[in-house]
C-alpha cells in the first residue's frame, strides 16, 4: 500500500483594514498609485490593525481551513508554521497558536525561508506524512505581518509590501492517485544580504542606536537581476516536469510568488504556456510573502477553477535567496 499526502482542505485571511494606493500619495507627497497601477498592477493591499500580529493572522485562515475540512483541533498531529515576521524571536510562534487553537495532540514548530517558506512547509508537511504512519493530519501556513516592519519614508517597501496568511490541511491517503507528486529546495546564498530584517538577532541585535537608524525594519539594499526569478522559477517548473512525467502544457494551474507581476508572466513566456494559468491575487493584496502562494490557491478555488484530479505547481522565492517548488495532483 502507498501512502501519500493530500491537499484535504484549506483557508485563508487577510486583515479587515484596507489600504489603498491612494494612501501613498498622500503619505509621500508624489503620485505613486499610477507606478504600482501600470508597473506592478497593484490597487490595494491590508495592513494588520495596531493590536493584531501575525499569531491573529493564523489563527483566522487555520479556523478556516478546519472549518472547510471538518477537522477539528485535536485532530491536528503536526502545525507547521512559515513566517519571517514571527510573533517572537523565541519561542516559535506556532507554540502559541497551537495552544491558542487548543491542538492538545499537535506538535509544532516554524520554518523561515522567507517568502519560500510556505511551499518549504508544504513539502515538510508531505513527507511527515509520507515517512511517518504516526501523522495523518497535517496544518501547514504561511503568514505575513510585514506591515509591522515598513520603514514609511520608504517608497521602494511601504509601497509593496502587506499581511494575510493561507493555511492547507493535508491527511493520510492510502493507495491514492492525487495530493504530492514531486520537489526542489535551492538556495542561493551569495545573495543573502540584499533584502530583509537584518536587525533583532545575534548579529545585530536591537539596541537604541540600531532603532534610531530604522536599522530594524525591512531594506532593499541591492538590487536582484531581473531575470532571475522567472529563470529559476521555469526551470524548476521544467525539472518538477521531468519528476513526473509531464510536460509544461499538462500542469493546470502555477501559483508563483506574486511580488511581481512581470516575473510571473515571463516565466509563462519561458515556459510558453498562456498567462491565465497563473493566478495573479497581488491586486488586492499586495505583497504577502510567505502567505501569497496560499492566499493565490484560495483566489483561484474560491473563484470554482479548480477542479479534483488537477494537476498544480507550487513555487516560491524569498530572502537568503530560498526557492522551493512542489507539485501535487488535487
Amino acid at each position: 500500500m502507498s501512502r501519500n499526502a493530500i491537499i484535504h482542505s484549506t483557508g485563508a485571511y487577510v486583515p479587515e483594514q484596507v489600504i489603498p494606493n491612494s494612501y501613498f500619495d498622500e503619505l509621500l507627497g508624489e503620485d505613486v498609485d499610477t507606478w504600482l497601477r501600470e508597473n506592478v498592477e497593484i490597487y490595494e493591499r491590508r495592513w494588520c490593525s495596531p493590536e493584531q500580529s501575525v499569531a491573529d493572522l493564523v489563527i483566522e485562515a487555520a479556523k478556516r481551513a478546519m472549518e472547510a475540512g471538518n477537522i477539528k483541533p485535536e485532530e491536528i498531529d503536526l502545525l507547521i508554521i512559515s513566517t519571517d515576521t514571527p510573533e517572537y524571536i523565541s519561542p516559535s510562534t506556532a507554540s502559541k497558536v497551537q495552544y491558542k487553537m487548543g491542538m492538545i495532540n499537535a506538535g509544532s514548530f516554524d520554518v523561515n525561508t522567507a517568502c519560500a517558506g510556505f511551499v518549504t512547509a508544504l513539502d515538510m508537511g508531505a513527507k511527515y506524512i509520507r515517512s511517518d504512519e504516526n501523522y495523518n493530519t497535517i496544518m501547514v501556513v504561511g503568514a505575513y505581518a510585514m506591515s509591522k516592519y515598513l520603514n514609511m519614508e520608504n517608497k521602494n517597501t511601504v509601497t509593496l509590501f502587506a499581511d494575510g496568511a493561507g493555511a492547507f490541511i493535508l491527511k493520510a491517503e492510502e493507495n491514492s492517485n492525487r495530493g504530492y507528486l514531486a520537489s526542489q529546495l535551492i538556495t542561493k546564498g551569495q545573495y543573502y544580504d540584499y533584502m530583509g530584517i537584518y536587525a533583532g538577532g545575534t548579529f545585530q541585535p536591537v539596541t537604541d542606536e540600531v532603532v534610531a537608524e530604522k536599522g530594524h525594519l525591512l531594506q532593499f539594499v541591492k538590487k536582484f537581476p531581473k531575470t532571475l526569478n522567472p529563470e529559476i522559477w521555469a526551470m524548476m517548473s521544467n525539472t518538477l516536469c521531468e519528476r513526473i512525467g509531464a510536460g509544461p502544457s499538462d500542469v493546470d494551474h502555477y501559483f508563483l510568488t506574486q511580488i511581481n507581476i512581470n516575473s510571473i508572466r515571463q516565466t509563462m513566456n519561458l515556459l510558453k504556456q498562456p498567462w491565465d494559468k497563473a493566478q495573479t491575487s497581488m491586486h488586492y493584496y499586495g505583497y504577502t510573502g510567505s502567505a501569497c502562494v496560499p492566499l493565490a490557491f484560495q483566489d483561484r478555488l474560491d473563484a470554482g477553477k479548480i477542479n479534483r484530479g488537477d494537476l498544480m505547481f507550487f513555487i516560491g522565492s524569498g530572502g537568503g535567496l530560498a526557492f522551493a517548488s512542489a507539485a501535487f495532483r488535487f
